[in-house]
């Protein structure tokens, strides 16, 4: 099958378009036809080896986790998915080798959810990873309730700016950080914006005197720094970017496959809960 690959650690220019293996499907994975595979930060700096430490790398590798597609073979003990069936995954294994981009993908089951029938693909594609991320980190680990105050970095971005709108459905108040030019679409979001950079924990103490109940962090460095003197007491501060987040007693998260989650969560919580 054709593919994007990377047979060595590098920039762009080590990418290659051509022939690879076709994939294995094992009992519990699903061959998934490629419809679309979105592109995260966590591609690139895999690819220049920033994740060598945790993950292993059997070269080539083929990047991209965000999918979806259609069922073209179920495993043999699959029987949640048929083959057409639309489907979206977050498809992650433990190590860097088979990835998205790719005409086809061999999904484990536990990585798949059914494709949102109001999205295309393309749109459908940029949701698991980025919204798995903001669920979980905000849901399991801060768990932000209705009237707390919430602060987003980089709001306007992927995962900040589906945590804004999640923590709005939540009940909660959200300041997001974000350059001036995208104000107005956090706005649009539901969210309050502040600029970062120089400056940022008095423009958030403007906006929440008494500090602020969560900080999810997606930028780390100053900004955390910055994030953890701006917490109420008893705040709650969790990070997907830096791990010194447990030197300022929060928690460092990296996003999990879920397909409940990604499917639409039967217990997702509301604004009443």
């Amino acid at each position: 099958m054709k593919a994007i690959s990377y047979s060595r650690y590098g920039g762009p220019e080590v990418l290659a378009f051509g022939e690879v293996r076709d994939p294995k499907v094992g009992p519990d994975a699903v061959l998934v036809k490629v419809r679309a595979a979105a592109v995260n930060p966590v591609d690139w700096k895999a690819r220049e080896g920033h994740l060598e430490g945790v993950f292993e790398a059997a070269f080539p590798v083929v990047p991209g986790w965000d999918v979806s597609g259609v069922v073209v073979r179920p495993g043999v003990a699959v029987s949640e998915f048929d083959v057409g069936d639309e489907v979206i995954g977050y498809v992650r294994e433990d190590f860097l080798s088979r990835g998205t981009f790719a005409e086809y993908v061999a999904a484990p089951l536990r990585t798949l959810a059914r494709k949102p029938r109001n999205l295309s693909f393309e749109e459908a594609a940029g949701l698991p990873l980025v919204g798995l991320t903001a669920y979980q980190v905000l849901i399991k680990v801060l768990e932000v309730r209705q009237g707390e105050t919430v602060l987003v970095h980089a709001a306007a971005g992927g995962v900040g700016s589906l945590a804004v709108q999640l923590g709005v459905h939540l009940g909660a108040r959200v300041i997001g950080t974000a350059s001036e030019a995208n104000h107005d679409f956090v706005r649009g979001l539901g969210g309050e914006p502040v600029t970062y950079g120089e400056g940022l924990g008095e423009r958030v103490r403007g906006l929440a005197p008494e500090g602020v109940n969560a900080v999810f962090d997606t930028i780390g460095g100053d900004a955390l720094k910055v994030s953890a003197n701006l917490l109420a007491p008893e705040g709650r501060v969790a990070s997907i970017a830096d791990g010194d987040v447990v030197n300022y007693g929060g928690r460092y998260y990296f996003v999990r496959p879920d397909p409940r989650i990604s499917s639409g969560c039967p217990n997702w919580p509301s604004r009443a809960s």
